[in-house]
């Protein structure tokens, strides 16, 4: 179903994402729409491992690259140069993609499955809280995605952090486990 163009919405590690293929425009842009996001914000993209990743990212910033590989798998998102044909509607307008190898069992094993890093950005509307069960996917998105995976959330009690693996700023702080 993702191959194909679905979005799914599915757990992860402090609350419920919707994902989709991230080499996918019309799948991104209508996933966009639902949150009712700007595209020039940028996405994140999550993986089972760094190989699932690595197609969108510059690797020849090796020691950026090592200093996100030792978080993961984790609840650490890392900002890392672009690889050249990343897509706008992955990195929005800014240079570098935000990439994460996930330690949340289910999630990881939906990019397994899927072969693929998908897109990973909370499960609600833009300006409300995201939600934290399948129900609540349900009651806001449902109709409006392809499928909902059933599971539990992580622990962490807020959004992933966020940090510059170039520069090492912090970007965003994130929750707690």
């Amino acid at each position: 179903m993702i191959a194909q163009g679905g979005i799914v919405a599915y757990p992860t590690e402090s609350c419920y994402g919707l994902g989709c293929d991230p080499r996918l425009a019309p799948s991104v842009r209508r996933l966009l729409g639902i949150k009712r996001r700007s595209i020039d914000k940028g996405v994140i993209l999550v993986g089972a491992d760094w190989s699932q990743l690595s197609v969108y990212v510059d690797c020849s910033h090796r020691e950026a690259i090592a200093r996100a590989q030792e978080s993961w798998p984790g609840p650490y998102t890392w900002l890392l140069p672009g690889e050249g044909r990343t897509p706008y509607w992955i990195r929005g307008d800014h240079p570098k993609v935000a990439v994460r190898v996930t330690s949340h069992p289910g999630a990881a094993a939906l990019c397994r499955h899927a072969r693929r890093a998908l897109v990973s950005t909370s499960a609600n509307r833009q300006g409300f809280p995201p939600a934290s069960t399948f129900k609540e996917v349900s009651r806001t998105l449902g109709d409006e995605v392809d499928y909902i995976l059933r599971g539990r959330v992580g622990q962490l009690s807020a959004p992933t952090t966020i940090t510059d693996a170039l520069s090492g700023d912090l970007i965003r702080q994130g929750g707690v486990q």
